[in-house]
């Protein structure tokens, strides 16, 4: 169980203070939420929650009254599988919530949020059943992270981290980018993971990792009745220990036109057995790869040091913040750096149109790149030592949240003899 507050309390029945506003918040699952607001500021703040990508698919209801219009509410419907609460500050809550327990349904599961003014031990709420305790004012980031913590805290339910990555530009080398740092996140951050190749008609993943799997994406796209974790499974070819793929066909016998939902079972049945998945998005722009991104814990955008780029990716950076104000900004790098004989925009002008650094700015260099798309092997595997290695490993670990491992120092090994000696 997940327990924060929004500023250190006194109190040692009190939870700790929340982290950081960057940190990864798995999507909820479809689940019922309904709050009980007592102040019209949080009623806000929680339809705005509502609209958070993370809680698409909850159905989140907002009502006024706080503790008392919840047992009321109760005393005729049954509950959801969240309830919110939200207190008065001088009202006795742990008389409302053992008269709420009376009219409560078995595992539901309750948020409280408090005011600095409470004086109720966090250790009573708990015994009362409370799985969470926030202390107001909320923002929106607290009520879509005590509602979504609710899930990925438990050990029955895991939820994927997910991240696209996409070219400003075709061309640009997303695809390459997008496999090598999968195959690090797999390797080097020890995460279990699945590339999914999104572009069906020409997809090259399959090709990176020197497999030739019969099936793949199409199958499970185009049998959405049979989607479950089994079936998903037989669909993965092994690429490593860590790093399974999920491939494109690359054939042209069929139009691949798509409903902008056409994926979301596959992402959610992937989600919930594997702990990163790497989305490979081809450089198109309809209903489904827009809600594939917007969808996306992680974004990298892909793209060259050239005006088309620059532009795109301004533009693409634009949209996903807009669309996704609670999340952080989309990552971007730009690849292919230092082409021989192109005029390129300077890194510090790009940077500026952009209005954001970019996390790597990959060399260019056709003799490695060609050789290991050739062999069907990563840059590492060609040049273990090469630059453009060292930034792909960076990068996943950047997407992944996962910081870099300390170095031992040279004093390192005197002291570990001095411990063992003491």
């Amino acid at each position: 169980m997940m327990n924060r507050s929004k500023q250190k309390p006194a109190d040692a029945d009190l939870p700790p203070p929340p982290p950081d506003s960057s940190d990864y918040i798995s999507p909820a699952p479809r689940v019922s939420v309904q709050m009980f607001c007592v102040a019209e500021a949080t009623a806000v703040t929680s339809r705005a929650a509502a609209e958070d990508r993370r809680l698409a698919k909850a159905h989140l209801s907002v009502h006024m009254g706080g503790i008392a219009a919840a047992i009321e509410a109760y005393h005729k419907a049954p509950t959801p599988n969240v309830i919110v609460l939200e207190t008065e500050g001088h009202s006795d809550i742990l008389a409302g919530l053992d008269e709420l327990a009376s009219v409560c349904d078995p595992g539901t599961r309750v948020i409280v949020i408090g005011t600095a003014a409470d004086i109720t031990p966090y250790r009573e709420l708990v015994r009362r059943g409370v799985n969470d305790y926030v202390i107001g004012p909320v923002e929106v980031l607290d009520v879509v992270r005590s509602i979504c913590s609710l899930f990925s805290a438990s050990e029955a339910v895991t939820v994927g981290r997910m991240i696209a990555v996409v070219g400003a530009k075709g061309g640009v080398g997303a695809s390459t980018v997008a496999h090598n740092i999968a195959w690090h996140i797999a390797r080097d951050v020890a995460l279990d993971s699945v590339v999914i190749d999104l572009d069906l008609a020409f997809g090259t993943a399959s090709l990176d990792y020197n497999q030739d799997p019969v099936q793949g994406i199409a199958n499970a796209v185009f049998s959405p009745d049979r989607l479950d974790s089994s079936f998903m499974e037989r669909l993965l070819a092994k690429c490593t220990d860590n790093l399974s793929l999920l491939a494109a066909p690359a054939a042209l016998d069929q139009v691949y036109d798509f409903g902008a939902d056409a994926f979301d079972s596959i992402f959610d049945t992937l989600r919930m057995t594997t702990p990163c998945i790497v989305l490979d998005v081809p450089h198109q722009w309809t209903a489904w790869t827009r809600r594939a991104l917007v969808g996306a814990d992680d974004i990298l955008i892909v793209a060259e040091p050239d005006l088309a780029n620059m532009r795109n990716a301004k533009n693409m950076m634009n949209m996903l913040k807009s669309a996704r104000p609670n999340d952080r900004p989309p990552l971007y790098c730009i690849n292919q750096v230092g082409m021989h004989k192109r005029p390129e925009i300077e890194l510090r002008a790009f940077a500026k149109t952009v209005e954001s650094q970019p996390i790597a700015t990959v060399p260019f260099d056709s003799k490695t790149f060609g050789t290991a798309a050739n062999n069907g092997q990563m840059i590492a595997e060609i040049s273990a030592n090469h630059r453009a290695a060292k930034m792909f490993q960076q990068m996943a670990r950047r997407l992944t949240g996962r910081s870099e491992p300390k170095k031992d120092s040279f004093l390192s090994p005197i002291i570990k003899k001095l411990r063992r000696a003491s």
